[in-house]
């Protein structure tokens, strides 16, 4: 059966409850309209204990979490490569290898763990050293193995024996001379003299081979018996025996065991790179997350990688995306911010409307689609826009979004205001985070005209107290913070829903000036105090554009 694609569907970094319950929502709406893809909804960042609880309140397990987007060794076309195990000829592994076309060859367990690894090259060295007359021996090699190799067969004595001591001889010399040669447990190479085969058992050897297809005698085999000699019959002259026996002995004698170069199929292609171009390999062995090993890859499998496809929600400036976007294939975005930095490489569909929450735009999709909205995903996106337009006070909150969530809020059979509330305060329990995690939070880079580059995170609390903790917390951390990530100015939003008002703290070069300037208002121990200033889209990230500007053009 053919694997399913999949396709990622991922909101930002740092994500909200929007950017989680959207991917969510068009997970399951793309695949209730398409077949033979399976989308999944992912998360580039830690979900915020808001999202949490309203992933708990809806009973909706969290997206899995994705840290790159770039190519995996997963996602190129690995070879898959014969089933070997150590045991088996080097003739063996040669004719696998030719029916297969490949250089490389790994060697597993019965578990299919990686044992070793033998190559073409190996196996031709190997052919090529033709003076080593012990190396049956020195490699164990099974009489079984043998015979298969020889095309012939064990006709006495044990065939699952190891031939593991002397060396290996020709007779072609009178039996009154080869007994100046014979030695205790060699292997001898005989011909059709009863004389020679009667000569080699009185010399104890530990193995017989007959060419020609030759029948022994009865008393050759009795005698045979008697001793523990092995007798193998082989449609091979002579000649073709010596040129075939040593393809014989097991892999395991001569395939590399240690210091492999493995890759993993999570390992990402940047990574790797640089290893498969510093050595001189044919292919590398793939080793999955169980630890088989799957097949092989080589250089070439980096001209037809296959890129992973996603479809971004609720952003779509590159600083706000998943890591290596750039390598990825972007088929949708789905937005309500305004126009980033992203860039694709063939025209795709994008929907950016001005609403409040990327929610209300699912909401209206589920309308186009004439689908039924589930219970579970009605309470999410109601939950969305409640998040992003702070309950219907951001200036960002639109007739639109007002009227999606009275319909979700209806079809997932909760209150509103009730909700709400306990959203927010789910949302705001920073008292025993540590400072860096309410920071990143919801925490976005924003770059202006002249290469301005400037960080904004936002907390949005019921209660003033709380934000007062939260400010002394943070206060000495925008110090830390600051010239990170090439940023030079630090602000955090410390938002009071109920008074809609917003205490801006700042840190970095020219970065009260620039405040000053968007807001025309003096600074106070620290921080602007913004009356009415809820929403960072549309209120403070604008004004903070035109001043980096402004302040451009007075230099």
């Amino acid at each position: 059966m053919k694997r399913q694609e999949k396709i990622y569907i991922i909101g930002h970094k740092n994500p909200d409850t929007d950017s989680i319950c959207s991917a969510i929502a068009y997970a399951d709406i793309k695949n209730r309209t398409t077949q033979g893809k399976r989308y999944i909804a992912k998360r580039a960042g830690q979900i915020n204990e808001e999202t949490e609880y309203v992933l708990r309140r809806f009973g909706v397990a969290p997206p899995g979490y994705v840290s790159n987007i770039g190519t995996q060794v997963k996602d190129m076309e690995i070879q898959s490569t014969p089933e070997a195990d150590k045991t088996i000829s080097l003739k063996n592994a040669w004719d696998l290898m030719q029916q297969q076309g490949i250089m490389t060859l790994p060697i597993c367990n019965k578990s299919g763990e990686l044992e070793g690894l033998i190559t073409i090259s190996d196996i031709a060295q190997t052919y090529m050293d033709t003076t080593d007359s012990y190396l049956l021996s020195n490699a164990r090699t099974q009489y079984r193995r043998i015979a298969e190799t020889i095309e012939g067969m064990v006709i006495e004595g044990n065939e699952h024996g190891y031939f593991v001591k002397g060396k290996v001889l020709v007779c072609t010399a009178r039996p009154d001379m080869m007994r100046d040669y014979i030695e205790e447990d060699d292997m001898l190479i005989v011909g059709d003299r009863e004389e020679d085969h009667l000569a080699a058992i009185e010399e104890n050897v530990s193995c017989i081979i007959v060419g020609m297809g030759i029948e022994v005698s009865d008393t050759v085999k009795k005698l045979a018996h008697d001793k523990d000699i092995v007798i193998i019959m082989s449609p091979y002259d002579t000649f073709t025996i010596a040129r075939l026996i040593n393809q014989s002995i097991p892999i395991s004698y001569i395939m590399k065991k240690d210091n492999l170069v493995t890759f993993s199929t999570e390992d990402y292609t940047d990574d790797i790179q640089e290893v498969i171009a510093r050595k001189k390999h044919h292919a590398f062995p793939v080793i999955d997350k169980r630890g088989k090993c799957i097949g092989t890859i080589s250089r070439r499998n980096f001209l037809d990688m296959r890129k992973k496809k996603v479809i971004l929600v609720d952003h779509n400036e590159k600083d706000q995306a998943v890591d290596n976007i750039e390598k990825a294939e972007i088929l949708e975005i789905i937005d309500h911010h305004k126009l980033g930095s992203l860039e694709t490489m063939t025209p795709i569909s994008f929907r950016n409307q001005p609403v409040g929450c990327t929610g209300t735009i699912l909401y209206q999709i589920y309308g186009d689609m004439k689908f039924e909205i589930p219970e579970k995903i009605a309470g999410l996106l109601c939950s969305a826009i409640i998040s992003d337009t702070l309950m219907f006070r951001s200036p960002t909150c639109t007739l639109q979004d007002k009227m999606a969530a009275g319909a979700l809020a209806l079809i997932a059979g909760i209150d509103i205001e009730k909700h709400a509330k306990e959203m927010f305060k789910a949302g705001s329990n920073l008292k025993d985070k540590a400072p860096e995690e309410i920071f990143y939070q919801d925490y976005k880079k924003f770059i202006a005209e002249g290469n301005v580059t400037f960080g904004v995170g936002q907390i949005s609390s019921m209660d003033a107290d709380e934000l007062a903790m939260i400010k002394e917390k943070l206060s000495p951390f925008l110090v830390n913070e600051c010239g990170k990530h090439d940023i030079s100015k630090v602000y955090f939003m410390l938002t009071n829903i109920i008074d809609e008002t917003t205490e801006l703290l700042y840190y970095g070069e020219n970065s009260e000036d620039m405040a000053r300037i968007a807001f025309n208002r003096e600074a106070k121990d620290g921080s602007f105090v913004l009356p009415g200033v809820v929403s960072r889209k549309k209120q403070l990230i604008p004004a903070m554009m035109e001043a980096a500007v402004r302040m451009q053009s007075d230099f």
